[in-house]
């Protein structure tokens, strides 16, 4: 799995690509909390990319939630496509992190 990562002013925004999965879960997870730590402001992870997201990533999200309440740094989440979407509002994972519908909705909030 490929990870994007740029900077839109404060805000880090995170691009997997591909499936996240049992395979590909633990790389996300250690990028997406440091970016938390490190970068701390905000973190946007454009979900656009991506075809699949297993219990595995929903739980790596999990950790950054809890990670970003811990250290006063904002978390978004946004371009889910149609699957992921349904695997959000299954596990109504919405509810845990804020999800916008486009990456640039994202990124004007969390500005």
């Amino acid at each position: 799995m490929e990870i994007t990562e740029q900077r839109q002013g404060e805000v880090v925004v995170l691009g997997p690509v591909g499936r996240i999965n049992n395979d590909t879960s633990g790389e996300f997870q250690t990028r997406l909390l440091g970016c938390l730590v490190y970068h701390g402001a905000a973190v946007l992870v454009d979900l656009s990319q991506v075809e699949y997201i297993s219990s595995a990533g929903l739980r790596a999200l999990m950790m950054a939630s809890k990670q970003s309440k811990a250290t006063n740094s904002r978390l978004a989440i946004a371009g889910l496509n149609p699957l992921v979407r349904e695997i959000f509002t299954i596990s109504r994972f919405s509810y845990v992190v804020t999800v916008y519908e486009t990456p640039a909705e994202a990124l004007a909030a969390l500005r």
